[in-house]
């Protein structure tokens, strides 16, 4: 809470809402259980965040929006952030996000943008959508954020910021009290300062494991280095970091395949319109852009408004393109225990990059373009810290096949163990 508060820190721009006198009355009443010696659970007084389009009983959830200001309270909290609550975890308050979850780069023109931990002076973006969930994790003002990934929103500002960002298999967890983007895309995931720390978030939220993380050595791991369409363009560091990341592992003694997949550069013509997720985003959004779109950010509303072009044909085109790709996906993995290539294209770019409209969408497409890569293949996937010491902050990803969770937890694990040096 004194983190948060610090008028010279992020904590203003990071969090919407904080609730410090109910933080501290859960804290104390964890504290009397303990004392009174009843059974508490080891992660009682452990404090969290969650991304303001997480209903909490009793508070309004707006979305990173001033247009939600006026809905009604949330009855019930949203069963992702009900579950970690059951442990005892605490919900610090609701952080700051890309409005209605609709970017990669997490500006917001209402509450603010919060700044990316590395080279405040300049100020970078801290990524999106869950901007806030981001910098709450690395400025240490929580041990874990709770954020959603629709087109890599939990593993670009895990890349931008420097933490360890986790997209679950797309329905494990469940979506109950989530404002949506698109059913088809979303899910729910953590960020944390490590692989143990988002699995066992992910197994509290998901319950279908117990948070275990299985025991792998990188010696023996089979990755597959992704070479088709996510290695274009990338920025000199990113590079650097993937080869430097790709050469200790191989020391460390994992087999590194190179895997083709060239269909993966039809993505940017099936998302001309927008594609799955702007028809999904659109339908939701259409009855109240026309009552309020005058308050949506510009940008945000610009991209959901691509989509009215969009037919039912083409949306059927797109799903059946999507899941051959995920059969293609599915079959080339065989063999492999993940996986691997960059989270992002480049580092976080200075926020005053964004002024001109051409810019910020270019650059938002570069945020996005390879953690999309996972939501298109409806894969579960892990954003890990690969850069040097004093360097920018970038991340290395590791995918898996749909379901494979507990799995790609162990890879990720090994993989950690050597990128840290």
């Amino acid at each position: 809470l004194a983190a948060i508060a610090d008028p010279a820190g992020e904590g203003s721009r990071t969090f919407i809402a904080v609730d410090a006198e109910g933080a501290r009355a859960a804290a104390d009443f964890a504290d009397r259980q303990r004392k009174a010696g009843r059974a508490v659970s080891p992660l009682a007084g452990i404090p969290f965040s969650a991304k303001d389009l997480f209903d909490l009983a009793g508070e309004v959830t707006t979305a990173g929006s001033k247009v939600l200001k006026g809905a009604s309270p949330a009855a019930a909290d949203a069963v992702a952030i009900a579950r970690l609550q059951a442990q005892g975890m605490i919900v610090i308050g609701r952080t700051n996000m890309t409005e209605f979850a609709y970017s990669g780069v997490g500006l917001n023109p209402h509450y603010g943008t919060p700044r990316s931990p590395f080279d405040r002076a300049t100020g970078r973006i801290p990524g999106g959508s869950s901007s806030g969930a981001g910098v709450s994790v690395a400025d240490g003002m929580v041990s874990l954020a709770i954020g959603t990934d629709t087109g890599g929103s939990c593993r670009v500002p895990a890349s931008y910021c420097g933490t360890v960002g986790y997209k679950s298999s797309h329905g494990r967890v469940p979506l109950t009290g989530c404002f949506p983007l698109s059913f088809s895309f979303d899910s729910i995931g953590p960020l944390a300062n490590s692989v143990a720390c988002c699995a066992t978030a992910d197994a509290i939220m998901a319950g279908d494991w117990d948070g275990v993380v299985p025991r792998r050595e990188a010696r023996g791991l089979r990755l597959a280095v992704l070479k088709d369409f996510v290695l274009d363009g990338l920025g000199g560091e990113v590079a650097a970091g993937f080869d430097r990341a790709l050469a200790a592992l191989g020391r460390a003694g994992a087999s590194l395949t190179d895997m083709a997949f060239p269909e993966l550069r039809e993505i940017p013509a099936i998302n001309a319109k927008g594609g799955i997720v702007a028809a999904e985003a659109w339908a939701a959004h259409r009855p109240r852009i026309a009552e309020a779109g005058a308050g949506y950010d510009p940008r945000v509303r610009t991209r959901i408004e691509v989509a009215e072009t969009i037919s039912a044909a083409d949306y059927l085109d797109y799903f059946a393109r999507r899941r051959q790709m995920i059969r293609l996906f599915a079959e080339r993995f065989e063999g492999f225990d993940a996986v691997v290539l960059p989270t992002t294209l480049n580092t976080a770019p200075a926020i005053a990059e964004f002024a001109d409209d051409k810019d910020y969408f270019r650059l938002n497409g570069m945020a996005l373009r390879n953690t999309y890569v996972g939501n298109f293949l409806n894969v579960c996937a892990i954003s890990l810290p690969m850069q040097e010491p004093g360097q920018a902050p970038c991340g290395f990803m590791a995918m898996a096949p749909w379901g494979g969770d507990r799995s790609l937890f162990g890879v990720a694990s090994a993989l950690e163990n050597v990128l840290k040096g």
